[in-house]
């Protein structure tokens, strides 16, 4: 996180201030650094094997995806020839089983980007292709854009931890709609994928023992 994106959070918004003097550095750069290497078509679709499952789980269907291609690189070209019924034996669903089949189709014939041309592509652009695969949502396009992209200013404003992280720091007792974060988020832009992070920080800050000094900071700024 640069300086010049911290000094502009901080100076927004004081909520966002107090918060990331708790919470501290943001981490977000490391873990665009650990997806750095995954192709578009890669990341998509370890997402899609990662949706509605714990992090353990998905993690070891993943491992026996890839270990259906014995080590070699996983390309859309070889998923596409893949049997449906070998996806299935990882473990797959058969919804997940179609949407990775439709995201191999659709990256070979180009709707979904290379990682040369995803870098030329606007964060609108890789939306409205990327989304058009089956199975593949605003929320997972969102996660690609600020984890393997590391677009600077992405505003999942429906995750359920982003709505839960801004009632956190606002004192809401409910959660906010995500129309409502993202009419607030312009006070954040051009840098809201980082507003983002904190407010996943948020949420974490919340969980730790009522003697931590970080929870106490948390509760004050609400």
């Amino acid at each position: 996180m640069s300086k010049k994106a911290l000094e502009h959070l901080i100076e927004s918004d004081k909520k966002i201030a107090a918060l990331i003097k708790s919470a501290g550095p943001c981490a977000l750069a490391k873990s665009v650094r650990l997806n750095a290497n995954a192709t578009p078509f890669q990341a998509l679709a370890e997402s899609i094997a990662h949706q509605q499952l714990t992090g353990k789980a998905a993690k070891t269907i993943w491992l026996r995806v890839l270990n259906i291609f014995e080590g070699q690189d996983f390309t859309p070209q070889k998923v596409v020839k893949c049997a449906p019924e070998k996806l299935r034996s990882a473990g797959l669903s058969g919804a997940k089983v179609l949407a990775l089949l439709d995201l191999a189709k659709q990256t070979v014939a180009g709707v979904v980007p290379s990682s040369a041309e995803a870098k030329k592509l606007s964060d609108a652009q890789l939306i409205e292709r990327i989304s058009s695969v089956r199975g593949v949502g605003l929320w997972t396009v969102e996660m690609f854009l600020i984890f393997t992209l590391g677009r600077k200013d992405v505003m999942p404003a429906a995750d359920y931890g982003v709505r839960n992280g801004f009632a956190l720091l606002y004192g809401l007792k409910t959660l906010p709609k995500p129309k409502e974060i993202l009419a607030h988020s312009y006070i954040w832009a051009p840098y809201r994928s980082y507003a983002a992070w904190y407010l996943w920080r948020a949420v974490d800050l919340a969980r730790t023992p009522t003697k931590s000094p970080i929870t106490k900071s948390v509760r004050k700024i609400k």
